[in-house]
Order: C-alpha cells, then structure tokens, then sequence
C-alpha cells in the first residue's frame, strides 16, 4: 500500500512539473490545461483508492449487521471465538470452553466462512 502511494506522489509531481511549466510559457493561457492533470489525480484516487475503501468498509458493516448466534469470528486481537449472544453494540463470545467475553461489535475483523473454514483445515503437500 505504500509502495503505491509513494507511486502516486512520483506521478502526480510528474504531471503537474510539466503542465507548470508549459502554462507559464504560454503566458498564463489554458487555465483548464494547467488543472487537468489535477483533475485526472483526483480521478485517479476515487477509482482506485476511495472507492474500493468505501466498498469494503459497506460490506463489512453489512456483515456486521447479519451476526447471529452460532457464528465463528475473528477479532482485531486475532482471537478465534464463536458468538454466544448479539445484543446491540456488544457481544457474547466464546473462547474456550468455559472462558466467555463481551467485546464490542465494531473490534471484529473477519466472520469465518465455511469456506474458508475448509480451507484452514485442508493438508498442506
């Protein structure tokens, strides 16, 4: 992630050094061409930064919304536990036998599929 916004920086400097300096050659003409490359920067982050974020962020407070009892989840810890019980904004979890916790809704970072359940427990070669 950072290598590509270090990536960003370099490119957007590049395209503005020579639109800058062609703008101020043609004596301040072309105001639209001295912020296109800008304009196309700003593009350039909604597509492949912004909007990705926001995508991910929605689907996983609508995963957030859809826990019932019975899921398995991972926290931001990187604790492995099964939800007891769902109430608001706190749930009931299970982490070993015997060692029940109530964490917040938003410190989950992943509900384990059953996919990737199978995945998890399939033999390496």
């Amino acid at each position: 992630m950072k290598k590509s916004v270090d990536l960003l920086v370099i490119l957007a400097v590049s395209l503005a050094m020579p639109s800058a300096a062609s703008a101020q050659a043609a004596g301040g003409a072309g105001a639209l061409g001295s912020f296109l490359p800008l304009i196309l920067i700003f593009v350039f982050f909604y597509l492949f930064l912004i909007r990705p974020q926001q995508k991910k962020s929605k689907e996983h407070q609508k995963s957030l919304s859809a826990l019932k009892k019975g899921d398995k989840i991972i926290t931001s810890g990187g604790v492995y536990a099964t939800i007891n019980a769902v109430r608001d904004n706190v749930l009931d979890i299970k982490i070993a036998d015997g060692v029940n916790v109530q964490i917040a809704k938003r410190s989950i970072a992943t509900v384990v599929t059953k996919d990737a359940e199978k995945q998890a427990k399939a033999p390496t070669l």
